[in-house]
């Protein structure tokens, strides 16, 4: 049996994901959520998967951890017009608590199933630099899970010869308490992002 044709274009690529059947997310979600940015950017990155605001608006990092991750892009002194975002799984997953939607892991399955979105976005925009933003992203673009604490901000090569660059997922940050930890873990968040920007100015 032929492969079927690979999309050429992130128009291409939005339309074929938006009929993705391949695990079992796509049946509870409100839609997909397609990666967003330029088709020739400097730098891609990785989150998870979409939220409850981004499941809703069909867009990536629309929620509170996209406020934090714009936030610290800006103070990276990335230009948005070099960053495309995507997440590795591209429904949302969750279970209900009452009436609220609570975020649920993906699992190894369902990442695995995702990946050819990834591999086809990264094939159409040919970053310099690909970010992943937690644990997740690093088990798709790597093809195994890895501890971010070993390779944070360590150049690591993937698979198809691409560059990685691993740092935490900005959900992360919020979820700390500590009013210092929060502001130290941002710092070292924008130190990760300000590194990436000149390895990719580099490349």
């Amino acid at each position: 049996m032929a492969e079927p044709e690979k999309p050429k274009s992130l128009k291409a690529l939005r339309a074929e994901e938006a009929a993705c059947t391949r695990c079992p997310l796509y049946k509870n979600a409100t839609q997909v959520v397609p990666g967003e940015g330029p088709a020739r950017a400097r730098i891609m990155m990785v989150g998870e998967q979409p939220g409850d605001k981004e499941d809703r608006a069909g867009k990536p990092f629309v929620g509170p951890a996209g406020r934090i991750l714009d936030e610290a892009i800006a103070d990276a002194g990335i230009a948005l017009k070099d960053v495309f975002v995507t997440n590795a799984v591209k429904h949302f997953k969750f279970e209900m608590r009452g009436k609220r939607r609570l975020h649920k892991k993906p699992n190894a399955h369902e990442i695995e199933r995702c990946r050819r979105w990834i591999d086809l976005e990264r094939a159409i925009v040919k970053p310099a630099i690909t970010i992943a933003l937690g644990a997740t992203a690093v088990h798709c673009l790597l093809g195994k899970s890895m501890t971010i604490g070993k390779i944070r901000g360590k150049i690591v090569e993937m698979p198809d010869g691409g560059k990685m660059v691993a740092t935490i997922h900005p959900s992360y940050i919020l979820r700390i308490e500590d009013e210092g930890d929060k502001r130290a873990q941002y710092r070292q968040f924008v130190r990760d992002l300000k590194a990436s920007g000149k390895a990719a100015a580099k490349e």
